[in-house]
């Protein structure tokens, strides 16, 4: 199995890019929203660790981000609970899709928490800075000192760009995004 790890900064398009390649994509930030939706042990430790913030089950994005905003040190006792969680359903993706040849790995964190593998093949998605703000301020709920926050807790983009095998240009345009992750998957396999 090829594991292909999907870098960039926030709102890059490392999703799309992410699904353009055409094969299973385990997707953490997809992976979080269900863990807030459906999982009660995780409401439990949250609303045990965060008393003051965490009220109600299913869990509200809005309660997690007031509590990171009114305390950074927040973060951490969120990551902590969410990633163990993470970290499991990931373990049972790469079971269900042992078979396949190639799967893909849509993980904001992945190289912060070493998730990947030595053998992982790491594509760096470049946009530029105003497309990326543009479409970042059309997301509902955009909080830029959220984003913030999350970019303090990320490695720099250029050494992830460094440590990455390859480069995918996403200039927002679907067809030239599907036409290079093409390409880029005839050279790996």
């Amino acid at each position: 199995m090829i594991r292909i790890g999907v870098l960039g900064d926030i709102g890059s398009g490392k999703s799309f890019v992410a699904r353009s390649f055409g094969y299973p994509v385990f997707n953490a930030d997809k992976e979080v929203a269900k863990l807030y939706k459906k999982n009660k042990k995780v409401f439990k430790k949250l609303k045990k660790v965060l008393p003051k913030y965490i009220f109600t089950f299913p869990i509200k994005k809005d309660e997690i981000i007031r509590a990171v905003l009114e305390n950074k040190s927040n973060l951490k006792k969120v990551i902590k609970i969410v990633h163990a969680e993470i970290r499991k359903n990931m373990k049972l993706f790469l079971r269900k899709h042992r078979n396949k040849k190639v799967i893909i790995l849509d993980i904001p964190l992945l190289l912060e928490n070493k998730i990947n593998k030595e053998k992982d093949i790491l594509v760096f998605v470049q946009s530029k800075k105003l497309d990326i703000e543009k479409k970042l301020k059309k997301r509902a709920g955009f909080n830029q000192k959220i984003n913030n926050i999350f970019k303090d807790i990320q490695l720099p983009l250029d050494y992830k760009k460094r440590r990455s095998h390859f480069i995918i240009k996403n200039n927002f345009k679907n067809k030239s995004v599907k036409k290079d992750t093409k390409a880029l998957l005839k050279r790996i396999l």
